[in-house]
């Protein structure tokens, strides 16, 4: 029998002997278990906003009834928006960036997406920094933010247990006082006093420079063998916060007390349904919450086998993502609701949102349990859980992103270029370790991940449907699930959900608000460096523009931006035997003969890609025209 020949149409020009194994990149890899990537898309989306934001939230904008605006946006921009990442991730098995081959003239969306990632890692890592702090200085039997009387207090500071051992009948009016907690925060952990603002940073703090250290090779080992690794981290991070945070829960609702903070976090209050700002909070929370937008969702879905259940997966992930922050309102409005009677104040004065939840009142509240020590270190514990998996989604993100753009370089020295990555961006959030790094952090906070975000999560919506085409995006969902997505996610990706999406931009812009921490303004050179932070992750969508134009050939307008935004020749299924229909051998160096017979005959022997594109294109007008007579 003669060997079979390799037909000169499926010979890469570099391999012209046909030999492709060394001009193949390193494979990929594969999530190694069934519910590595399920645990990873959960671990993701349930960070330290669902402990730190949602409650406070919910109670400051109708408590119970911002559930109804709430869980409406969860229906029209959250669960299609995360139902989208993932599949463009899973059919294409591309990162943020190269997943743009299905519209090369807007490239520039990856970039930005992998601008505002890398600005968000830097700073929250820094928040699991302090996790680390406050969780060492748990490891005590008397916590240290307990009582007044250190060299760091004031004598502004109020200890609760003195105001209690006195037996005091009256109440104590507490509103020119300080607590333990927070003056151990600001002035021990932080030891802002040192910096007059962030113009003035002062000198690096050593022990929290050493937490981020540690945070960072936390991070750095977990993804140091990519999906492989943290896919395996993540059985632990993801679920044993939901362990620790049953455990706050039922302590929680058995403290005196409790129902009062409950009462308060989820009595209804609809007549604030009628003012917008609640609807805007409410599509805020699910924005944030679940990443979209943040490139984590889309990179784990790449790692997926091209016919994973997305589609279950997006309900199970969202809504347990949402029940997850209900669930923990409950626990933390129960103990601030016993901290209220405690210290004879309304709930209201001691619910915070952020870190002042997390590292003042919280802990506060800890010291006036049995066993402090336990509870508090239970608490940052589960803090740190939720922030690594968060963490590991950004640096997998960044790293991805990059080794799919040069992945005969990089991707046999991922492990070395996520090291390069981790140093990085350890040095640049050493500012943040200064004492006046939490400045810093604020502004991080406030604009790294605003409009910008908005702006990318718009634009990746509006392409998809308008310029790659809804019937296209479906037919490609059908590929890899075998049913094509119904009228509700085709009604939110074509109109509700961009509608929703430019009116939380408009709402952010009109009712900007320059940043503060505390009573500190910040200054106009800062706000200005805000801007351009969230202004430059949405200059890259043009400057992505102006560079795939420029690689075109011919005229500006007839060649260059419409064969810019047409699909690149090999956009599709990553695996020859998933790439069918139009898809088929329209891979670079493919040598399956017999998806060849198919090509030839469906497309009359084409041998360029310029041609097969347009067969394509006309291909699918001719579909248009018969399911439209």
């Amino acid at each position: 029998l003669t060997q079979p020949v390799t037909p000169d149409l499926l010979v890469s020009p570099s391999s012209q002997d046909g030999d492709l194994g060394s001009e193949c990149p390193e494979d990929r890899g594969n999530w190694t278990g069934r519910l590595d990537f399920l645990l990873s898309c959960i671990g993701y989306c349930v960070g330290l906003g669902n402990v730190w934001r949602f409650p406070y939230r919910a109670y400051t904008n109708g408590g119970g009834a911002f559930l109804v605006p709430y869980f409406i946006m969860l229906a029209i921009c959250g669960i299609p928006i995360f139902f989208m990442e993932l599949s463009l991730g899973q059919f294409s098995s591309l990162g943020p960036l190269a997943v743009w081959k299905i519209s090369p003239l807007f490239k520039g969306v990856g970039m930005g997406t992998i601008l505002i990632v890398s600005l968000v890692a830097i700073y929250y890592n820094m928040i699991i920094a302090y996790v680390l702090f406050y969780l060492f200085a748990s490891l005590t039997s008397d916590l240290p933010w307990q009582h007044c009387g250190n060299w760091w207090n004031t004598e502004l500071c109020l200890d609760h247990h003195v105001i209690k051992a006195g037996n005091n009948t009256l109440p104590v009016n507490i509103s020119n006082t300080v607590s333990p907690s927070e003056e151990y925060w600001s002035r021990y952990v932080l030891h802002i006093q040192g910096s007059s603002g962030i113009g003035d940073p002062g000198r690096i703090r050593w022990n929290l420079c050493l937490c981020l250290l540690l945070s960072w090779t936390i991070v750095y080992l977990c993804i140091l063998k990519g999906v492989k690794s943290s896919g395996k981290v993540v059985y632990f991070t993801a679920t044993f916060p939901y362990l620790i945070l049953v455990m706050l829960l039922i302590r929680g609702v058995t403290l005196e007390g409790a129902w009062k903070g409950i009462q308060f976090y989820l009595t209804p209050q609809f007549d604030h349904l009628l003012s917008s700002k609640v609807w805007i909070e409410a599509a805020l929370q699910i924005f944030y919450s679940l990443g979209v937008g943040f490139g984590g969702l889309l990179t784990f879905a790449s790692y997926n086998t091209f016919h994973q259940n997305i589609y279950r997966d997006t309900f199970i992930v969202t809504l347990g993502n949402a029940i997850t922050s209900i669930l923990a309102g409950f626990a933390i409005f129960s103990v601030l609701g016993y901290m209220s009677q405690e210290l004879g104040v309304p709930v209201n004065q001691v619910a915070k949102a952020g870190p002042g939840l997390a590292f003042v009142v919280y802990p506060q509240a800890m010291t006036m349990l049995p066993l402090s020590p336990f509870w508090s270190f239970l608490f940052f514990f589960m803090l740190l859980t939720l922030g690594l998996d968060s963490q590991f989604a950004f640096m997998e993100t960044i790293v991805t992103a990059v080794t799919d753009e040069f992945p005969y370089y990089l991707r046999p020295k991922k492990a070395s270029f996520s090291a390069v990555i981790c140093i990085a961006l350890f040095l640049m959030g050493l500012i943040l370790t200064t004492e006046g790094g939490m400045y810093w952090l604020v502004l991080l906070d406030d604009y790294s991940a605003g409009f910008g975000l908005m702006v990318v999560v718009i634009t990746t919506c509006l392409v998809v449907t308008r310029v790659y085409g809804m019937k296209r995006f479906c037919r490609d969902i059908h590929m890899m699930l075998g049913f094509k997505p119904g009228p509700y996610f085709r009604a939110c990706w074509m109109v509700l959900s961009p509608a929703t999406m430019m009116a939380l931009l408009v709402y952010n812009i009109v009712k900007y608000q320059p940043s503060e921490y505390g009573n500190y303004r910040f200054p106009t050179w800062a706000e200005v460096l805000g801007i351009l932070m969230g202004v430059l992750s949405c200059l890259m969508i043009p400057m992505g523009m102006v560079v795939a134009v420029l690689q075109e050939e011919g005229t500006l307008w007839e060649v260059g931006v419409q064969q810019a935004s047409r699909p690149a020749m090999d956009w599709g299924p990553s695996l020859e035997e998933n790439r069918t229909g139009v898809y088929v051998a329209s891979l670079a160096g493919s040598q399956s003969p017999k998806p060849l017979m198919v090509h030839m005959r469906k497309y009359g022997g084409i041998t360029s890609y310029e041609n097969t594109a347009i067969e394509v294109d006309r291909e699918m007008e001719e579909e248009d025209e018969e399911e439209s007579m």
